[in-house]
């Protein structure tokens, strides 16, 4: 079984071109900034850090590997955490417009973070760990209150119960977070830039927690390929063809809430990545899951990486929030692929 879905999702040129354009990605990401270090000096440092070896010039080793690489790193690992969270949420609700973020779960965490801004949460000797903890303990709780609601509402968990709880669950908590900013005084900046997202101040260990969340919650979504491939017949047909229906909802939405809210409690809430990219890549290689869903690890972490540049140079030396950029260039990106699919349908 596990031998034919490789064979029926390994394409070696498919994922080859992925792979190159990856590295060109990252390669161009740690390359250009305020301060632009040649191609060839930046791609040498980076390769001497993952060797082990020691720096080859220590000045393009500060801003390349001190600076630059582990912002490329968390942006890719974040933009291919939130693209499988929208590309699974897609399949397993049926629904376009739906992402990581239709839980609800992803405004709990940016309330969490709110509540840590405002009321000065911290921990000793690491200045933002404070946020980053709220921000993930705020998303396990959201996503305990949503479960629960959800199943003693209904307890099959309907995609329209899960879509409708998640709505008033992010407007209930959109209400509280604006009587906090109210009350913020000059700590309201600081949320601003926060809830619209930002990797400023990401480190190695912020990359090696989304890798983490990524290998184990991700990695769950990818078992469950076969699964959403049944889901887009309607939920009737996968539960005649043996798909526990039910189970397999819980284990999506459980890994999905999970790796957004650790996505958020790390870089703030960035928008459209989840919701824009596995259309992208869908017009690549097709709708078939067993495909589309590693196709969609790549395609996001190249999209977000090359966001977070932009976010990074446009305004240089000044950053723009990453959330903007993303949104922007996803709302231009969106329409598109709606008309092309429209014009496609006809």
């Amino acid at each position: 079984m596990a031998g034919s879905a490789f064979r029926e999702s390994f394409r070696p040129w498919v994922w080859a071109a992925f792979a190159v354009a990856t590295a060109a990605a990252i390669v161009l990401c740690v390359s250009l900034g305020s301060v632009r270090v040649p191609f060839v000096d930046a791609t040498r440092e980076v390769w001497l850090a993952l060797t082990g070896r020691p720096a080859g010039d220590a000045k393009v080793w500060s801003i390349v590997v001190s600076v630059r690489f582990p912002r490329v790193l968390v942006a890719g690992l974040m933009g291919a955490a939130l693209s499988v969270c929208g590309c699974a949420m897609q399949g397993l609700l049926k629904n376009p417009l739906a992402d990581g973020t239709t839980l609800g779960v992803s405004s709990g965490a940016g309330l969490g973070a709110i509540v840590a801004i405002v009321f000065g949460v911290q921990v000793p000797g690491l200045p933002l760990a404070g946020t980053t903890i709220m921000a993930a303990a705020f998303a396990f709780l959201s996503l305990l209150v949503i479960l629960t609601l959800a199943y003693r509402l209904d307890r099959s968990l309907s995609s329209n119960t899960i879509i409708l709880l998640g709505v008033i669950y992010s407007m209930f908590v959109a209400s509280i977070s604006s009587i906090l900013v109210t009350f913020a005084g000059d700590k309201a900046r600081t949320i601003l830039f926060w809830t619209m997202g930002s990797l400023a101040s990401t480190n190695y260990g912020n990359a090696a927690l989304l890798a983490v969340a990524l290998l184990a919650f991700g990695g769950v979504l990818l078992t469950k390929r076969r699964e959403l491939n049944a889901f887009a017949v309607g939920e009737d047909n996968a539960l005649h063809i043996g798909v526990d229906v039910k189970r397999t909802k819980l284990v999506v939405l459980i890994c999905v809430s999970a790796l957004t809210g650790i996505c958020v409690s790390v870089g703030g809430t960035i928008g459209f990545v989840g919701l824009v990219t596995p259309h992208m890549v869908r017009f690549l290689v097709g709708p078939n899951h067993l495909r589309l869903m590693p196709a969609v690890i790549f395609g996001g972490a190249i999209f977000l990486m090359l966001c977070d540049l932009a976010a990074r140079t446009l305004l240089s030396p000044r950053e723009l929030p990453i959330g903007v950029v993303t949104s922007l260039i996803g709302a231009i990106l969106f329409v598109n692929i709606f008309t092309a699919a429209r014009r496609k349908g006809k």
